[in-house]
């Protein structure tokens, strides 16, 4: 996927990552709902002004995807490359993901850096042989503690279950080498202890922190019972553990051992977007892998809940996987990208259900914000020919909405661009949209227009002025969640004409008062939010 040009000269980035997903299978609602909010926080902060960088990629080594691709009938390469080209890499580009860059294990500047580094770990004594044997389960890719595990009914009477999957484990027993992972129990507690931001949500910090008092053990971190991997480097019957595989996508992607300059003004991540269910490996296994090998350690790990369908976790597995496809076909992309995100609080569960979503998008996409925008258009268009007239009669309803607006890029700024909080930053956003929309109703400019003396004409031309110019200001904070239609609204507006490109414009900067100029020439352009059509039958 193409660059989007924000890597610039000097200073760190910021860098954000996706996990690397799995590519077992087509992508679900899961997989895009933690893409989308990467998307968001990247954008937010280019418009900051920073410099950033995007990570997104594909997970493809472990047994897991030599399974599936031999039931396939094909080589685990030739069904990743399909899954990759086919699936993955077209949905980012459908759902406008601005990503940086696009990270395959399977690449060469991958997996050269992943036998580096852990020869590295080999060479410092931090990696042994020793044998183990323990109920493993395939799904996760992980070997089980005995309390983990759920017992069986049903078909699998008798048998344990992996709690995530519900499916038998298998028990494994072979030779592997083992990271020293219990010598980094009490190092990872004080840097938990000294960073308190460094898991979020406080739910998810107390779950990991509550597992690591009780003593972590050391990590098998190969396997020799199948060769779909990197191979351990001074032994290449063993394969490299797909976790500890994974993980350092983060760093060979932004040059590991290979690009010095690069590796240094980008990494560590800023924030890591993950799963709930593989928290631990990115909250204990990476950074205790980063502290032994002497390398920076993560701003934040966010780990955000799951969506449920049913009151079941979606994923394939379980046949509550939905397309994000089924959706941006019926609601549109902007629309999809902005309801799961304003729907569900990052960081929780949350419940998708497809009256929700056409409740939400009616009330507050097509009537709230989408008809204010139209509204306004269409008034500067029949009282003032189209060409925004100048604010010339400000008074006590004006400021209210200046002050509305500061307060609202404020809260939306802390919130998205500091706090990952993006439901509360999208819901400051609109109060605001509702904020405007109260002061038309209020205001009544087409009754306004009808006193034609110039004190009259000052009124309407001042109303609808602090209209167009709220809506300026709407089309900057949205951007980062609804580039498409901001950028229709933009230019409705007349704004990349006067201010230019919508992406140029700072997020600080969008509360300043005025910044529209007068005699812009708005135009009423496509309706944002069209009606939806009823809901396509199955």
């Amino acid at each position: 996927m193409a660059a989007t040009g924000s890597e610039k000269q000097g200073g760190k980035a910021f860098y954000v990552t996706t996990p690397i997903y799995y590519v077992n299978d087509a992508p679900h609602l899961g997989h895009a709902y933690t893409t989308v909010a990467g998307d968001v926080l990247s954008r937010w902060h280019r418009q900051r002004g920073e410099k950033v960088w995007y990570l997104t990629g594909t997970d493809e080594h472990g047994q897991k995807i030599m399974r599936t691709a031999n039931a396939n009938g094909v080589s685990p390469q030739e069904w990743c490359d399909k899954l990759v080209e086919e699936a993955w890499k077209p949905l980012w580009e459908h759902l406008e993901i601005a990503n940086d860059d696009f990270i395959r294990t399977t690449q060469k500047r991958h997996t050269d850096r992943v036998q580096e580094f852990v020869q590295d770990l080999y060479d410092k004594n931090e990696i042994y042989k020793s044998s183990y044997e323990g109920p493993y389960c395939v799904g996760c890719e992980e070997y089980k503690l005995p309390g983990e595990l759920l017992d069986g009914e049903g078909e699998y009477a008798g048998q344990k279950l992996c709690p995530i999957h519900k499916k038998p484990v298998e028990l494994l027993q072979e030779e592997n080498y083992f990271f020293k992972l219990s010598e980094y129990t009490e190092k990872l507690l004080a840097h938990y202890e000294a960073n308190p931001d460094f898991i979020q949500p406080e739910s998810a910090r107390n779950e990991v922190v509550n597992f690591v008092k009780q003593g972590l053990q050391d990590l098998s971190i190969s396997r020799s019972t199948f060769d779909w991997g990197i191979p351990i480097p001074w032994d290449d019957k063993h394969v490299i553990y797909v976790w500890i595989d994974a993980l350092l996508n983060y760093a060979t992607a932004v040059g590991y051992n290979e690009n010095p300059e690069k590796f240094e003004s980008t990494f560590p991540a800023d924030v890591h977007l993950v799963g709930k269910d593989i928290l631990r490996f990115h909250a204990i296994i990476w950074p205790a892998m980063l502290m032994a090998n002497g390398l920076p350690l993560p701003g934040r790990i966010a780990a955000n809940g799951w969506l449920m369908v049913g009151g079941e976790k979606m994923s394939k597995s379980n046949l509550t996987g939905i397309k994000p496809q089924d959706l941006t076909s019926h609601f549109g992309v902007d629309a999809y990208r902005w309801y799961f995100l304003r729907a569900i609080a990052f960081g929780q569960d949350g419940s998708f259900s497809w009256e929700d979503f056409s409740a939400r998008y009616t009330s507050e996409l097509a009537n709230d914000y989408g008809n204010l925008a139209s509204r306004v258009a269409a008034m500067v268009g029949k009282y003032f020919g189209g060409e925004l007239p100048a604010a010339t009669a400000d008074g006590e309803a004006e400021k209210a909405i200046h002050d509305g607006l500061a307060h609202a890029v404020a809260q939306a700024d802390r919130k998205i661009g500091d706090e990952l909080d993006f439901q509360g930053g999208i819901l400051a956003v609109f109060d605001f949209v509702k904020q405007v929309n109260g002061y038309i109703t209020e205001q009544e400019p087409w009754k306004v227009a009808k006193d034609a003396s110039a004190e009259g004409q000052a009124r309407l031309a001042t109303i609808l002025y602090t209209a167009a110019e709220s809506l300026r200001a709407v089309a900057v904070l949205l951007n980062p969640v609804m580039p498409e239609t901001s950028q229709k609204l933009w230019d409705s507006l007349g704004a990349e004409v006067s201010l230019g490109a919508l992406a140029d414009q700072q997020i600080q900067e969008a509360g300043d008062w005025g910044r529209l100029p007068a005699g812009t020439t708005v135009t009423k352009g496509a309706v944002l939010f069209p009606r939806l059509e009823e809901k396509p039958t199955a």
